[in-house]
């Protein structure tokens, strides 16, 4: 069995690897195994005897943490089991904490690691008080506009028009038993910006990411943002190309309004607010809407993709949007990204985690036959690459075979597209190798 999130292999015993027991307390538990090599092959350790007591010992006076430490016999070979459990308090060695995270062990610092214990004792950091904050520091005529939209929607009582803001907050676990306004209740609902690493921003850049043209912050409370951000895109960053339906004018954005606007929503409400800016790069072919804050650990990117729950980062301002109207709660909000572009005849938007932040990337549909014979490609070539962006890749063999040609012509004309940075080859050698649009295979 391969090394997973909670299994680590190792061919001998080395106090080192108490880190590695520190990190599996810190997470969700796991267990190490020595006497294995990297494949979970038993190969045997000659000083169990002494391990057995050695182990758990160091683990009390380094650690301060009890673990299972267990003998087992394969062919004749010893090895060693130990079972970490997970820790309910914060385990450090030699007074760094560290956290296993896929199959990586890390040291947790900052604002990392303030997050993490926040989460270690069932904390959110939206939900801590702010100091000395007071119902003046909020916009009555946003919460207004939320309890109509929620209203409408029949998302809160009716009666809840009547309510006093506190009230109202108290409800919406805005407030502390305290009575102390939490990070929510000002980012969502704030006159003006908690903390400057709330504000959104959006750059026009050239043919690199590093030409910027121009940009804008949007500054305000997270209600209103989403709305802000759409008004400024339209006004300024994207254009509307012009079609007819009949006789009818249409004049729809370049991008779907819809598929935009919701990733613009899931950037706001699944942001880590402990960290940077919110980032919306427009280029010439692309669109990217960047937040920090990694997904959660229940999720992957390609769970993103079907049928999954959803699991928001800031419940509470999770809920202020879903009341309103602005979401479901049902964690369709990728699926519906996805599926609103495919129906507009675009590339499905690539979803990636980079930089501790998820990114969306939505696609121009310029890989048409007319944007390649402008580029002199030959009529093989062009009719791989509109193969390619149906299929999603093409191999030598296909090329051969929709153009009627050889290997070596196909060849050619393969590495050709590759210099052109048109597409890029994926695997080294032999029927493994295929090729996909560049774009398609950046960040």
């Amino acid at each position: 069995m391969p090394e997973q999130q909670n299994i680590e292999y190792k061919s001998s015993w080395h106090d080192e690897f108490l880190k590695w027991i520190c990190g599996f307390a810190n997470a969700q538990g796991g267990k190490i195994f020595i006497g294995m090599d990297d494949k979970g092959t038993v190969i045997g350790v000659n000083d169990y005897k002494k391990l057995m007591d050695e182990i758990p010992n160091k683990s009390v006076n380094h650690l301060g943490l009890i673990i299972d430490v267990n003998l087992h016999t394969e062919s004749g070979r010893h090895y060693i089991e130990i079972d970490v459990p997970v820790s309910t308090v914060p385990i450090s060695y030699h007074g760094i904490h560290y956290y296993r995270s896929g199959s990586t062990k890390q040291e947790l610092k900052g604002i990392a690691f303030q997050n993490w214990l926040l989460k270690k004792y069932g904390r959110h950091w939206e939900d801590i008080p702010v100091l000395p904050a007071s119902l003046d520091d909020l916009d009555e005529a946003t919460i207004r506009l939320f309890v109509g939209k929620a209203i409408e929607k029949g998302r809160i009582s009716v009666n809840a028009a009547n309510d006093s803001i506190s009230t109202l907050l108290e409800n919406l676990n805005l407030i502390t038993k305290d009575g102390y306004l939490t990070n929510a209740a000002l980012l969502v609902f704030g006159k003006k910006l908690l903390q400057v690493t709330a504000s959104f921003k959006i750059g026009r850049f050239g043919k690199e990411i590093h030409d910027l043209q121009y940009q804008d912050v949007i500054e305000t409370n997270l209600f209103n943002m989403p709305d802000k951000v759409m008004e400024k895109l339209k006004d300024k960053y994207l254009i509307r190309p012009i079609s007819y339906k009949g006789l009818e004018r249409i004049e729809s954005l370049e991008y779907p309004e819809q598929a935009l606007r919701e990733a613009i929503l899931n950037a706001i409400i699944h942001k880590d607010y402990s960290s940077t800016w919110i980032f919306l790069r427009v280029m010439d072919d692309r669109l990217e809407i960047w937040n920090p804050g990694n997904l959660p650990e229940e999720l992957t990117i390609e769970k993103l993709k079907g049928k999954h729950s959803s699991y928001p980062r800031n419940r509470n301002i999770a809920d202020i949007f879903f009341r309103a109207g602005y979401i479901e709660s049902w964690g369709r909000g990728t699926n519906k990204i996805i599926d609103t572009c495919i129906e507009a005849g675009l590339p499905e938007p690539i979803i990636q985690q980079y930089e501790n932040g998820i990114s969306v990337l939505f696609l121009k549909d310029i890989y048409n036959e007319e944007y390649f014979e402008k580029l002199r490609l030959n009529k093989r070539q062009i009719k791989a690459v509109l193969f390619t962006k149906e299929k999603g890749s093409i191999t030598n063999s296909q090329f051969q075979e929709i153009n009627s040609v050889g290997k070596s012509v196909s060849t050619i004309d393969l590495q050709d597209l590759v210099v052109r940075n048109i597409i890029t080859q994926q695997g080294k050698s032999g029927r493994a190798v295929k090729y996909v649009l560049k774009i398609l295979n950046e960040q």
